[in-house]
């Protein structure tokens, strides 16, 4: 028997999509409440290893990722995982770099900027992308064609 293959859109730290896709953000201090079956971790350090499939963005604090290539080929990964598995981000605290990480999975899932800022702001974490430049990060990612 695997895992499900999507998370309970009432669990902690899961956001729905506008697709319906369910992807789970959290900080890395939070333990995680079931296993997903991939995780992207954005951090400015080598993530702790872990039991399944995941991918690292080097992505410092309070900044933006240090490859931009690669944070988008990472997060439309995890974007097109989500329409059939239990995807999580992760960053230290859970709200800067994972709320921009949310926010840029809505534009691909083909929500404008300022609707994906709003979705992941009430529907995960008021205080989700912490730094104006996240916030123009998602801005400049809806250049990055969704993926609908």
């Amino acid at each position: 028997m695997g895992l499900p293959q999507r998370w309970d859109p009432a669990g902690p730290g899961v956001l729905v999509l506008p697709s319906g896709r369910t992807v789970r953000g959290r900080g890395l201090r939070t333990p995680p409440t079931g296993q997903p079956a991939f995780t992207l971790f954005l951090l400015g350090r080598r993530p702790p290893a872990v039991a399944w499939p995941a991918r690292w963005v080097r992505w410092p604090d309070f900044r933006l990722p240090a490859d931009r290539p690669d944070a988008e080929a990472a997060l439309r990964e995890a974007w097109l995982r989500a329409a059939q598995e239990r995807v999580e981000v992760v960053c230290a605290g859970g709200r800067g770099r994972t709320g921009t990480a949310l926010a840029c999975l809505a534009v691909l899932d083909g929500l404008a900027p300022d609707a994906a800022l709003s979705l992941v702001r009430e529907r995960y974490d008021r205080r989700a992308v912490e730094t104006p430049w996240q916030a123009a990060f998602v801005r400049r990612f809806a250049a990055v064609r969704p993926c609908r």
